[in-house]
């Protein structure tokens, strides 16, 4: 019986029967529930929406207050453009200890911390040998492009998996995923295990490069592209203030005692002659000018355009994991305030403007969703905040290495106890307490009130002992999450704000401590998925993963323990 019949006999019915009623609501509930579940089944069998490319732009040393530092003079496409059509998560924070490049790309990817991930520092000690490992080092690989040991690396010291890893594993490995940047480990830890290529820039030939971990060969678009030597191009032009250097009101006065001078010239000041100094140091001088962004998002483009990414053939969505190295070069040669910074961010603000434009043009605005974030922040040079009369302040690692070895010795009998204070730890040689059948916990009985007597130390604790110590909760988290315990020193110290290690008047800049300076990192995402707007919740860097992950519906890293953020992808 059809539901048009029903209907009309009503219509025209002069009597009403309500047996026959009972009738028509069952098969009308039926008719009804049919048509839900039809509705239901079509709805799962559509096609999942995602962006046909997700970008991942990481700015090595980018301060959260660079956004807004030198607003007024970015262009309407640049910074601007992510503020104004993305959202930004203005208090984002890195949440353990040490904040360096290596852990920073490692956590942005992976949604995880180096107890987990295992990259403890771009450097570390590998407790069980005493041995020095750079984070990406493999002797069990070869360079690609270049006759030399450049490309002897891969991600096979990162333990867990990132979310370009579970891209593809989520796609049956049609999603393909790069890795693009000047320094090897901000193109390799972020591009994970899995990837189609990681690339990074080669300072002795002037060329991007890789490792046989992902190839055998370099394509024969990199090889012509390479061929086009836009190092020496760009360096040819020398590098001069994009403005008039007296607009340059965010910065001090050019030639000042805090910054470090390019190796043959007289002062750090501007112009920079890229064109007559890269005879004496090398194609590798791109690094340290806003150039090296340049050089790296035309090669991204390049990359784009001829690995026809986000036109993935099987619909796939695919990744760019772009690290743009410069600011990071330039900012531990001159510190904050200096012009060459101003200009550096200025220039970079123009760079992400054109290739925002290529983006629209090529995958087509709304189709991809880009992040932009940093690995690590910066402090501000110690003596500049000196002479202005703020604490501040450099610490010796040598004298006090120096001076704990010599007070074991005096306790033991045994010289050279420790190795080393990197990564603000103490590490001791576990080869020689084991020899000598030393109690490594009286070593740090002895080692813990000598730091927390030192000068410019604020906390001092035992790896072990951190979860309990008299520290501020927070900084016990970071510590905690911060400590492998393979890779990591059996001692943690902290020093007070406006401190890192160095000499006396060491110029430029570094980082690594936990305060906001080194902490505080921008995060904004703009594109497909994501609604104009700000939060000033309190996030963290672990959290970019697993929003990546619910943005596209795939599985989050193993490894990961950050939370998807809710006000872009809980959006109605």
């Amino acid at each position: 019986m059809g539901g048009g019949r029903i209907i009309a006999y009503f219509d025209n019915s002069t009597e009403f029967d309500f047996t026959y009623m009972k009738k028509f609501k069952y098969f009308l509930s039926l008719s009804l529930s049919v048509c839900s579940l039809s509705g239901f089944s079509q709805t799962v069998q559509e096609k999942i929406a995602r962006p046909k490319l997700v970008v991942g732009i990481v700015v090595d040393q980018m301060r959260y207050d660079y956004l807004y530092r030198y607003f007024d003079r970015y262009e309407s496409g640049g910074f601007k453009r992510l503020l104004k059509e993305g959202f930004s998560f203005e208090n984002t924070y890195i949440n353990y200890i040490p904040t360096y490049t290596a852990i920073g790309h490692a956590t942005l990817y992976t949604g995880s911390v180096p107890a987990i991930h295992g990259i403890a520092g771009n450097d570390w000690i590998t407790q069980a040998t005493g041995e020095e490992t750079y984070c990406t080092s493999d002797e069990t690989v070869t360079t690609v492009g270049a006759a030399n040991n450049s490309g002897k690396m891969s991600p096979q010291n990162m333990l867990t998996s990132t979310i370009t890893d579970e891209l593809r594993l989520a796609t049956n490995f049609k999603s393909k995923v790069i890795g693009i940047a000047l320094k090897d480990r901000s193109s390799i830890l972020p591009a994970g295990h899995f990837a189609n290529a990681a690339y990074w820039y080669d300072g002795e030939t002037g060329s991007f490069i890789s490792s046989s971990f992902y190839m055998k060969e370099l394509p024969e678009w990199v090889n012509k592209f390479n061929a086009l030597k836009q190092p020496e191009k760009l360096l040819q032009q020398d590098w001069h203030t994009l403005y008039p250097i007296n607009t340059y009101k965010q910065s001090i006065e050019d030639n000042n005692d805090y910054e470090n001078k390019f190796r043959g010239t007289d002062a750090p000041v501007m112009p920079v002659l890229t064109s007559r100094l890269m005879k004496e140091n090398g194609l590798g001088l791109i690094r340290s000018t806003p150039y090296g962004n340049t050089f790296t998002l035309n090669f991204a483009i390049e990359a784009i355009q001829k690995e026809a990414l986000g036109k993935n053939p099987a619909g796939a969505t695919d990744f760019l994991a772009l690290s743009l190295s410069s600011p990071d070069y330039i900012g531990h040669q001159f510190a904050l305030n200096a012009i060459e910074i101003e200009d550096n961010y200025l220039r970079l603000d123009k760079d992400l403007s054109a290739f925002f434009s290529y983006l629209d043009k090529t995958i087509g605005k709304g189709q991809y969703t880009v992040f932009l974030s940093a690995d690590h922040g910066a402090a501000h040079n110690p003596q500049f905040m000196l002479d202005r009369k703020a604490n501040a302040g450099y610490f010796d690692s040598r004298a006090t290495q120096r001076g704990l070895n010599e007070l074991l010795k005096k306790k033991t009998g045994i010289d050279s106890l420790v190795i080393s204070l990197s990564n603000y730890q103490v590490h001791f040689n576990k080869k020689r307490i084991a020899e000598k059948t030393l109690n490594e916990q009286e070593l740090i009985a002895i080692a813990v009130p000598y730091l927390q007597q030192r000068e410019g130390i604020s906390f001092v604790t035992s790896m072990e002992a951190a979860g309990n110590a008299a520290i501020p909760q927070l900084l016990r988290e970071r510590i905690v999450n911060g400590y492998n315990h393979k890779r990591s020193g059996s001692i943690q110290f902290v020093l007070d704000p406006q401190l890192y290690s160095g000499g006396p008047r060491s110029r430029g800049t570094t980082h690594g401590n936990w305060h906001p300076y080194d902490s505080h990192i921008p995060l904004v995402w703009m594109g497909w998925g994501i609604d104009p707007g700000s939060s000033n919740r309190v996030v963290h860097m672990t959290d970019v993963a697993p929003t990546v992950a619910a943005l596209l519906h795939v599985q989050e890293p193993n490894g990961n323990i950050g939370q998807p953020l809710v006000e872009i992808v809980n959006k109605k």
